[in-house]
């Protein structure tokens, strides 16, 4: 035997008596151990005196250094006298009593615990053995069990395992040694082929035996008990097996027992322990139709309402409620089809993807719901053992979907089309070619090109008349009445041929119907002189046409934007001077002192409202619509309304409805909503994110539940509904809101009144699709002002929404824009986001059974009588917006600016797709000047492939204001680079209400690879642009796609690196393959430095193999260009920077692409230098970020699923299978009710996002 080592740790002398004893306990145990038991005995008992009469004893035997533990179990396991084995065995507990885990862990490491289970079967066989001896060794195997991840095995193939169950069957009376073995037992249960074996050796029926009723003794003992029994249920056999043994009645009893006699709550965890076996047993179908039939609904939900008052009884709380929710029946969602209640028949039916699948499904198929609403149990568990269930979780975890192909992380040779076929697209760049020999260069005239849209807008009337803003009437006095078709009466009083009879008083007429070709306005007509409105038979040319200088405020927002470039910000402007004979001055935010007067028709969808202006300003505390409308109404009548073009330079109602009728939809819609109408004026005051209340999701999900304990409060009454086309809107008695989406971009399919006050409004899916819902915006009227409702949306599809985190709805109210606040503004209280009953089929699931729907639910009182109000997802942009302000921006052209909009293509819709070239004219006809300006670099920037990406609209708007602008900056700009924009490449989707596919019901952003010309022509022709150009060496400097991300806050970018995608691979490279420009980088840090939303933090160039179809990788691949972006804007806020606690809005979004500008003038500062100081320090910033990454999160720059990891100790949002959870539900159901919990979104993307 090697001498025993001495300690070596400071203050410990290599004399130490516990070690000299230690020396020769391990002498003897060289000789025949069986002649020198007596003295082994002594050895062991001075050892065990000197550990409990000294600190420093123990400290000696387990130091750094010291072999004090191997002589110990080398002793342990050469001895059998039983004396000697007890004082070993009270030397290890001493030791690891005092030592915690680490300690612990030496003794399984030593194998001590093979030590223990040898000598607990030795034991066994003897005819009469040691009760003292059979207690310490369960309490030793208790202590080290959780330590040792092989114990389970163990256990089992030593046959101790068998030698604990006999033991507890044999001393159900004497508690002292029950508790150790149960206590072993509950370390064995959690191997579940332990747990299979154990219940067929009839542990389940034991352990229930020792459960029992309310008594103040033995609550330890029972509390082990119960726990043992729970992980004893996590098996779905052992389930089973006490469901046939009727076990669960008996649970429910014992749990409302110890409820009802446990009034102090010192007992807790047992009745937190009854509750984990519910839990467990309703994991299987068979258990929760046990769980309902024993009335287990209403127990729990009376049982968990009591304990609410008390905040140290949440966990009761919260595993009832997941209890409750499990075994709540899933529903079926109110309606016939989940596919969209808008048809459209495609051209022709791709063979594969989403379409082709909906298009072969059979007939008379429900796709509602499945048969079964649950994934079928099986009869027997899988037999593997779990005991590396840390390494499989580990090897889950990494991210699966980065690419490893090298071929495929680098430019692809040659494009694949022949120039022949991409010539075509030589007239949509005419500037690279034009000479300017005829164009005239001086003040009088400007040489800017325009070429206009392709709208039927000025030359074609629509096939049906576009009805005016749409709203439910404001006021029960002089509403005109509409005769309705055959027994259909919509409060919205729409008609395709309206008829209007004479005003009469009713307190339930409905709303007559507005046509907007009869709107006759007497506002001021000047400023629409040089209004260019396009003409479908516009040709592509070059024409001069005269100066008009920009209004003021676009001066004031330039002279603002020049200002500094790093700190780049548009703020607040203050007073504005606006065009006109008056040359008034209006501040932003207030309310508008001039009016519009709407005459015949008499009143905007029924409105009656006090006059806005005169004297001195609007009324702004009136409360509209509730007073003086007597001498408003009448034939003669006049509405005067704010003229936002005061506050809005770039919007004009009229020209709005004129876009409108050149518009098509596939619902043919023939209304007009009023935000849409009136415009939007960012509030002065920027919102912060709504702050959590404690409990406010769970209070929502009990509101839930009682509509299964109290069936009878519940009324179940359908007041909207597009499934019935000829009249959606029901006529309800007035007791309930009226809801109408009818209009562009509208989505809202159905609305149920399910209680007074409370609303379950269903989505549309995407057209030609079965999913997609998530953008929603309609219009809300009857409502009662100090009533509080509550809006559920009830089949939102992803797992998690930044609801969860500070985001609130927006609403636009009519009563506030008429009085001169026309704006979106943030909204909603007790706002949450989780997983509802309602059933998802697998159909819609993607093949998988027994997924639920979510519900985004948000409360919301009103302030004002007979208001129309509109929610939505985001601030609303529609297609007609655009085409509006790509008109007026014409009447921003300078003669400095060269400006061209042409129609791209038209869609699968047949609506115009708009492309914009922008930069400046030459400084005349040189060859010189004209060869500088045929060569600028070109910029290629897109946004709106996502319809509900509404933010990225903004974005792109406040790109093209600042490109139109006359500050130095803008002109600098225009001068360095030419712009090609698509600002909208999904057209048809922004027009109909869709949140992310086509009408070819695909993702546009999944069709670059292989686009088909005619069910993605947008797409096709866009790509086909950018490979002309990589044709003819002309190859833009950079491509950025705008989007917008519903899960992260902040703004930033995706773009591509192989040096990046490589580190966070396995992938193994030489140096030659990860060589490459590092100047993708350099744009995004440019924005991280001006812009306050911009976070570089969360920017990714990581390929992944789920995106080698979105345009940022395809046009980084195909087309080489590598300074190819995705700019993700955030729908929710910001959490960083100046903006930082901020929800963001259209003025932070706005400045955002103004910012963008800049960026890109900086960027061509930088790269225009021979110095390559910036790249040196961009590839500073990539080690650095590598080195982080490794260090702390491997996934920082991978685009996974971007869910925020929630801290709760409850999933509210567990399927009812819990077996079969994917792991986005395990995490992503409920975020903590912590008030001051603070969300952490990873820096991903999620495989659906861009």
């Amino acid at each position: 035997m090697n001498k025993l080592k001495m300690a070596t740790e400071k203050g410990v002398p290599s004399n130490s008596r516990v070690l000299m004893l230690l020396s020769k306990l391990e002498r003897i145990n060289g000789d025949v151990i069986q002649k020198n038991v007596s003295i082994t005995r002594q050895v062991t008992a001075k050892i065990l005196h000197l550990i409990q009469t000294q600190e420093k004893s123990g400290k000696e035997v387990m130091s750094k250094g010291s072999s004090g533990m191997e002589v110990i179990l080398a002793s342990l396991e050469n001895t059998q006298d039983v004396p000697t084995i007890l004082n070993v065995l009270y030397i290890l507990s001493e030791l690891l009593t005092a030592g915690r885990g680490r300690r612990a862990g030496v003794f399984v490491s030593k194998g001590g615990t093979g030590i223990l289970f040898q000598i607990l079967t030795t034991a066994s066989k003897e005819l009469a053995p040691s009760e003292e001896l059979m207690l310490q060794l369960h309490s030793l195997l208790a202590k080290v069990g959780p330590k040792d991840r092989k114990f389970g095995v163990k256990a089992r193939l030593s046959g101790a395992m068998n030698v604990t169950v006999c033991l507890i069957k044999q001393n159900l009376q004497n508690s002292k040694l029950l508790l150790p073995c149960l206590q072993v037992l509950r370390v064995y249960s959690t191997n579940l082929v332990n747990s299979i074996s154990l219940g067929k050796n009839g542990v389940v029926e034991l352990m229930f035996k020792i459960v029992v009723p309310y008594i103040k003794k033995n609550s330890s003992l029972l509390k082990v008990a119960l726990d043992a029994l729970g992980a004893l249920l996590k098996s779905k056999t052992n389930a089973r097996r006490a469901v046939d043994g009727g076990y669960v009645p008996i649970v429910l009893a014992l749990y409302l027992d110890w409820h009802r006699n446990d009034t102090r709550h010192r007992h807790m965890l047992i009745r937190k322990g009854l509750l984990v076996i519910l839990r467990n047993i309703t994991n299987i179908k068979l258990g929760r139709k046990a769980f309902i039939e024993a009335d287990g609904m209403r127990i729990l939900y009376n049982s968990s309402s009591e304990c609410l008052p008390v905040r140290t009884l949440d966990p009761l709380i919260n595993i009832s409620s997941l209890i409750m929710r499990k075994c709540f029946p899933k529903n079926r969602l109110p309606l016939p089809t989940i596919k969209s209640a808008f048809h459209y028949q495609l051209p022709h039916v791709p063979v594969v993807g989403p379409a082709a699948q909906l298009y072969s499904q059979p007939p008379g198929v429900d796709d509602v719901v499945d048969e079964s609403d649950d994934n079928e149990e099986t009869d027997a568990d899988t037999d593997n053992d779990s005991d590396n269930e840390e390494e499989e979780k580990e090897q889950r975890s990494l991210n699966d979907d980065i690419e490893t192909d090298l071929n495929k992380l680098h430019p692809k040779t040659g494009l694949g089309r022949p120039f022949e076929e991409l010539r075509v697209y030589e007239r949509f760049f005419l500037e690279l070619s034009e000479d300017f020999q005829g164009s005239n260069f001086d003040s009088s005239s400007t040489a800017s090109s325009s070429v206009s849209l392709s709208s039927s807008s000025a030359s074609t009337q629509s096939t049906q008349p576009i009805i005016g803003p749409t709203a439910q009437a404001l006021s029960s006095k002089h509403v005109p009445v509409l005769n309705c078709q055959e027994d259909c009466n919509p409060t919205k009083g729409i008609s395709m041929q309206p008829s209007l009879s004479a005003p009469t008083p009713a307190p339930h007429a409905s709303l007559h119907s507005l046509e907007l070709d009869n709107i006759h306005l007497t506002k001021d007509q000047d400023h629409k002189e040089n209004l260019h409105i396009p003409s479908i038979d516009t040709q592509t040319s070059l024409p001069s046409l005269p100066f008009t200088g920009p209004p003021a405020q676009e001066q004031m927002k330039e002279q603002e934007l020049s200002h500094v470039l790093e700190c780049v910000s548009i703020e607040e402007e203050g007073a504005m001077k606006i065009g006109g004979e008056g040359g008034g001055v209006k501040q932003e935010g207030s309310s508008a002192n001039a009016t519009r007067h709407i005459q015949s028709p008499l009143l905007l969808g029924g409105i009656t409202t006090r006059r806005v202006g005169g004297g001195g300003g609007s009324n702004w505390g009136s409360d509209c619509g509730s007073e003086g409308a007597d001498d408003e109404g009448g034939e003669g009548a006049v509405l005067e309304v704010p003229d936002t073009a005061l506050l809005l330079p770039l919007h004009d109602p009229d020209l709005y409805v004129e876009m409108v009728k050149g518009t098509h939809s596939v619902p043919q819609y023939a209304e007009v909503a009023y935000p849409d109408y009136f415009g939007h004026v960012a509030p002065k005051s920027r919102e912060p994110h709504l702050e959590r209340v404690y409990g406010v999701q769970r209070s929502k999900i009990f509101q839930d539940i009682e509509r299964l304990i109290h069936p009878n409060d519940i009324l179940d009454k359908v007041v909207y509904d597009l499934d019935i086309p000829s009249c959606p809107v029901i006529v309800g008695n007035g007791e309930s809101l009226k809801f109408n989406s009818q209009f562009e971009s509208g989505n809202l399919r159905k609305a149920v009144q399910v209680r007074k006050y409370e609303y379950d409004l269903v989505l549309n899916s995407d057209i030609n699709s079965n999913h997609h819902h998530q953008w929603f915006y309609f219009e809300v009227s009857g409502m009662r002002v100090g009533s509080t409702y509550r809006f559920n949306i009830i089949n939102s599809e992803k797992s998690n929404s930044q609801f969860n985190y500070g985001m609130q709805v927006l609403m636009y109210s009519v009563q506030e824009a008429i009085s001169g606040r026309p704006c979106w503004v943030r909204t909603g209280t007790d706002i949450c986001y989780y997983k509802n009953h309602f059933a998802r089929s697998s159909i819609a699931a993607g093949g998988q059974k027994g997924k639920s729907y979510y519900t985004m639910t948000f409360s919301m009182s009103f302030s004002h009588k007979d208001d129309v109000c509109y929610f939505a997802y985001h601030y609303p942009y529609t297609y007609s917006t655009l085409k509006m302000h790509l008109s007026k921006l014409e009447a921003l052209r300078t003669r400095q600016i060269y400006l061209r909009q042409e129609v791209l293509c038209k869609s699968l819709g047949g609506n115009d797709c708009p492309l914009l070239t922008i930069t400046a004219m030459p400084d005349s006809n040189s060859n010189d000047h004209v060869c500088q300006f045929r060569n600028r670099p070109l910029i290629f920037l897109s946004a709106r492939v996502h319809p509900g990406e509404t933010n990225a609209s903004w974005v792109m708007k406040g790109t093209l204001e600042f490109l139109m602008g006359t500050s130095p900056l803008a002109a600098s700009l225009r001068e360095a680079y030419i712009f090609k924009i698509i600002p909208m490449l999904n057209p048809d989707g922004v027009i109909n209400g869709n949140h992310r596919c086509s009408l070819s019901g695909e993702d546009l952003n999944r069709q670059w690879q292989n686009p088909n010309p005619e069910l993605h022509p947008t797409i096709h022709h866009t790509k086909s642009l950018l490979q002309y150009l990589a044709h003819i060496q002309r190859a833009p400097l950079v491509f950025c796609d705008y989007h917008g991300h519903s899960r992260k806050k902040n703004v930033f970018m995706y773009g591509c690196s192989v040096k990046e995608t490589v580190w966070q691979s396995d992938v193994k490279a030489t140096s030659s393959d990860l060589q490459e420009d590092l100047g993708y980088r350099a744009l995004p840090k440019i924005l991280s430095q001006i812009a306050p939303a911009f976070s570089m933090a969360s920017c990714s160039f990581v390929v992944e193999r789920s995106k080698e179809s979105t345009a940022r990788v395809v046009v980084w691949r195909e087309i080489g260009v590598q300074r190819s972006y995705t700019m993700e804007s955030t729908l929710c806020g910001c959490d960083q920077g100046k903006y930082k606690g901020l929800q963001i809005g259209t003025r932070e979004l706005e400045e955002m692409g103004a910012q963008f500008c800049l960026a890109l003038l900086r960027l061509k500062r930088l790269t225009g230098l021979n110095n390559h100081q910036h790249l040196l320090d961009l590839e500073s910033d990539i080690i650095g970020t590598q080195t982080k990454v490794v260090s702390s999160s491997p996934t920082t720059y991978v685009m996974e699923e971007d869910e925020p990891s929630f801290l709760e100790a409850v999933d509210y949002s567990a399927e009812s299978n819990d077996e079969d959870v994917e792991p986005e539900s395990e995490q992503g159901g409920e975020v903590s009710e912590n008030p001051n919990h603070q969300d952490h979104l990873p820096d991903s993307d999620a495989n659906h996002r861009n």
